[in-house]
């Protein structure tokens, strides 16, 4: 395996990860760094940034899948941009093995490393789990997500098997974080708007049910705002099961612990998140969760003192909460935190590249929580004002506009929202996304005519 070094004789900054902390950590390092004192290098297998808040609306099709991510190579000019995994980190030697996709895998030597390589969905050994739920952590799957549900209503208008069609418009949401609230309410809302196109269809013949290990939702937000939620959600006709797991989900047929049995061709799961593994194979310290274990100033440190030269935040680090607030005294993995991160992050980088030994100290105080629930509902609460209904899905619609990188996303994210407002939602699914060649290769796989009938059919 060939270990390719730094030719521009200068240190390279390796930045593995282009989610939102990897992003703009590489911003904030291109616009401060001084001609030819580094190389910035980002690593991530997709050549954008995905915007997860925005993932719940994009299956519903509120938003345009390209306008929730945002482009690398064309928002980090001056940085090499990689479209690759890293598989393993040998920070003693202080390099990466890096493995494009259709690729042989090489070694890259770095002098610093950001490790923003973010998360993965937390499954759990469930029998059926893996073979048959779909999870929300990438773009691809809020629109295969979308495109299933609307096209499961198009089959089901068709079903005269009252088990088979009963199974079809039956969708399980497992796990009732913020993630899973919203993509359940939002893609609920559309689902229900959806079935008003078919005349053999009602929202009687629709379910959705959401299964929750704890005894209540979105922790988050306050106790009176959670039960709201449950409340308002029951209101909308979902099933809502509290203190219950799902037990067993092979072939589909769905086993909980309260007992229930029932068949339904849609599980979704959100039960939480874990750092990313490819953390696992690295000589960096990292802890029971699988986090990389930094300082407040998001120096990696580990039980023998600070590790030189590695860095890290977001989803993948466990970062001291200094204002106090976070759970288990670390920041809770979101957006808000993220965003935050990346510039001390950066900053700090550059001092020690340039010799210097102050660092700044991560400090955030959460300044609050909004959610959306589907079309002109919402929860929110900032410190002691809460909110429900149209405005806390103002306030949703609008801290996230304004949080999503780049004046070009955000443009276009308006430009969504009020296309929807002004010409209503767009339920049209697009099939076979997952299999663009099937027509292609049904053509070439049928019959030919008969040439006699072929020399008439060109005459004609």
């Amino acid at each position: 395996m060939a270990l390719i070094r730094n030719s521009k004789l200068r240190p390279r900054i390796l930045v593995v990860g282009g989610g939102s902390v990897g992003l703009l950590a590489a911003q904030n390092l291109l616009k401060n760094l001084g001609r030819g004192e580094a190389t910035v290098t980002v690593v991530d297998p997709n050549p954008y940034m995905t915007y997860l808040p925005f993932l719940p609306e994009v299956a519903a099709g509120s938003i345009e899948p390209r306008h929730a991510v945002v482009p690398l190579r064309r928002n980090l000019p001056g940085a090499e941009v990689i479209t690759a995994k890293v598989t393993s980190i040998n920070h003693a030697e202080k390099f990466a093995t890096i493995e494009p996709e259709n690729d042989e895998a090489f070694e890259l030597d770095y002098d610093h490393i950001i490790l923003a390589s973010g998360s993965v969905a937390r499954a759990l050994p469930i029998p059926g789990l893996k073979e048959n739920a779909i999870a929300l952590k990438r773009i691809e799957e809020a629109v295969a997500l979308r495109d299933h549900l609307l096209s499961r209503l198009a089959d089901a208008a068709l079903m005269e098997d009252d088990e088979e069609r009963r199974k079809a418009l039956t969708f399980v949401f497992v796990g009732g974080g913020f993630a899973g609230i919203e993509l359940l309410t939002e893609l609920e809302d559309m689902v229900r708007s959806a079935v008003a196109q078919y005349e053999t269809l009602t929202e009687a013949d629709v379910r959705f049910v959401l299964v929750e290990a704890l005894g209540r939702v979105m922790p988050e937000v306050g106790e009176a705002q959670a039960r709201w939620v449950v409340e308002h959600m029951r209101e909308r006709g979902i099933d809502v099961y509290l203190e219950t797991f799902l037990q067993d989900c092979t072939d589909k047929h769905i086993k909980l612990s309260n007992g229930e049995e029932f068949d339904a061709d849609t599980i979704v799961w959100s039960a939480g998140v874990k750092a990313n593994p490819m953390l696992i194979d690295s000589d960096l310290p990292i802890n029971e969760r699988g986090n990389v274990t930094v300082r407040a100033d998001l120096r990696v440190e580990g039980d023998d003192g600070v590790v030189e030269g590695a860095w890290a935040a977001g989803d993948n680090a466990a970062v001291p909460d200094l204002s106090g607030g976070g759970v288990a005294g670390f920041c809770v993995p979101n957006a808000q935190h993220a965003v935050r991160q990346a510039p001390v992050l950066a900053a700090n980088v550059l001092a020690a590249l340039r010799g210097e030994t102050e660092f700044k100290q991560y400090f955030h105080k959460t300044i609050g929580t909004v959610a959306g629930l589907g079309l002109y509902k919402g929860v929110s609460q900032m410190g002691d004002f809460e909110a429900r209904g149209i405005l806390a899905w103002l306030m949703h619609r609008a801290y996230h506009g304004y949080a999503i990188p780049t004046v070009d996303r955000k443009v276009r994210v308006f430009g969504n929202w009020f296309l929807s407002a002004v010409l209503g939602r767009d339920a049209m699914p697009l099939a076979d996304l997952d299999v663009p060649r099937k027509n292609f290769v049904e053509a070439a796989n049928s019959k030919s005519a008969p040439k006699k009938e072929a020399k008439e059919a060109a005459k004609a």
